[in-house]
């Protein structure tokens, strides 16, 4: 496969991209003119190819429940678990419905670009069903999407007696990463217990880590500086992410100042949720209601690694979402007050090498001569226009091979002055 007049991410000019197999051949500039080749030719016409998008933080085994057994009354992260704790008293699911329902926001995904992504997955269910469910889809659809799961004690991992055999259980069948919920335990010694816990299951069984970390708008929930300590003393911070954090946008500068002296030292990844957080959070302010966002725009400044995610796709916490990261990038600019241009022009990172980052799979990901022929191409010629409009993707290839290819829409203006 020839993909001819590229213009690659971050980059200037025109280039020819030759596939061979499942891997990049070769990464040419754009010849002048067309020569007779008897490969699958794709003249691109400047548009942009980038890495697949990645998902960094998404419930596959919650999607396409939001109703069931009732709508969220409050919008709050508790009642959302309130509601999940009953649905899954009152809702009999097989292995099979799960895996259903997981299938379905995958095909969202995979049609909106995406081709690595992180998914928890609820450890609190005695059964461990979801878990089954996720780690057979996770070999059925590895030929189009890597799939890593993270064992999630969703309803505290000492809330229950049998919490911490579960997440043990999870780790021993398969799951990848090490989760967490610190602020959902039922009292802080709980929660920093958890970490402590989750960080030497990780060390233990060698696995990655991902906390929700003070999901909350409470300043007082300062669960990430006992994360990021325990991750300096045992060097594995590039091996951890702290994902929502919201609580960090309540916190004072004095207090933030000497948490960012940790962040930067320990070196954790941090995944943001600006859509389901500005849906979630400010449940219980009056006026002004806090965005309830983590510090995404000084992280970045401080060369704190900082991913988006989508979180949710219809489920208790968030009740819309169609695996669209795009407008993720779109609601977090808006959002983190990053709407000037530099921030912009390089805001696809938030999709791309900086979620590849968290994940670990930065080894072979990207557009490289030798690399595995996985990329996108996007309905744009510029970086900044990609972010204005929402750039569509209009081709998928995983090793080689086209698995999605979208047509962009055709708009005809029956308007003479501006047809």
């Amino acid at each position: 496969m020839l993909l001819k007049n590229a213009k690659l991410y971050g980059q200037e000019g025109k280039w020819d991209i030759s596939i061979q197999a499942d891997q990049i051949n070769s990464i040419k500039q754009a010849a002048s003119s067309a020569e007779a080749t008897d490969e699958q030719t794709i003249d691109l016409k400047g548009n942009i190819v980038l890495p697949p998008y990645v998902e960094p933080h998404i419930h596959l085994d919650y999607v396409l429940t939001a109703g069931t057994p009732r709508w969220s009354q409050s919008g709050s992260v508790f009642e959302g678990i309130e509601i999940w704790s009953e649905r899954k008293q009152l809702v009999t699911e097989t292995k099979d419905d799960i895996k259903k329902r997981a299938l379905t926001a995958i095909k969202m995904q995979l049609k909106h670009g995406i081709q690595h992504v992180r998914t928890h997955v609820d450890v609190s269910d005695p059964t461990l069903k979801g878990l089954k469910a996720l780690l057979e889809v996770k070999e059925e659809i590895k030929p189009w999407m890597d799939l890593q799961i993270v064992a999630l004690p969703q309803e505290g991992l000492y809330t229950k007696p049998d919490g911490e055999e579960l997440l043990i259980k999870a780790l021993e069948m398969g799951a990848d990463v090490v989760g967490g919920i610190p602020h959902y335990e039922l009292t802080r010694e709980d929660g920093v217990r958890s970490v402590f816990k989750a960080l030497e299951l990780a060390v233990k069984y060698d696995k990655l880590v991902d906390i929700h970390c003070d999901e909350i708008d409470d300043d007082q929930s300062r669960y990430l500086e006992v994360l990021a300590g325990e991750a300096l003393k045992l060097g594995i911070g590039h091996r951890i992410t702290a994902s929502h954090t919201t609580a960090m946008a309540s916190y004072s500068n004095a207090y933030t100042y000497k948490l960012f002296q940790a962040l930067r030292k320990a070196k954790i990844n941090f995944v943001s949720l600006p859509k389901a957080n500005l849906h979630l959070q400010g449940r219980f302010d009056g006026h002004p209601a806090r965005r309830g966002i983590t510090r995404v725009k000084e992280l970045l400044a401080d060369d704190i690694n900082v991913c988006f995610g989508l979180d949710s796709i219809m489920d208790p916490w968030y009740p819309l979402g169609d695996g669209n990261l795009m407008s993720v990038v779109d609601t977090g600019l808006h959002a983190c007050h990053m709407t000037d241009y530099a921030h912009i022009v390089k805001a696809l990172d938030l999709i791309t090498i900086n979620g590849a980052k968290t994940l670990a799979i930065e080894e072979g990901y990207g557009i490289k001569e030798g690399h595995q022929a996985n990329l996108i191409v996007i309905d744009s010629e510029s970086e900044y226009e990609a972010i204005r409009t929402q750039a569509s993707v209009l081709y998928s290839i995983r090793n080689g091979k086209i698995i999605v290819e979208t047509k962009p829409a055709e708009t005809t203006m029956n308007i003479p002055l501006l047809s």
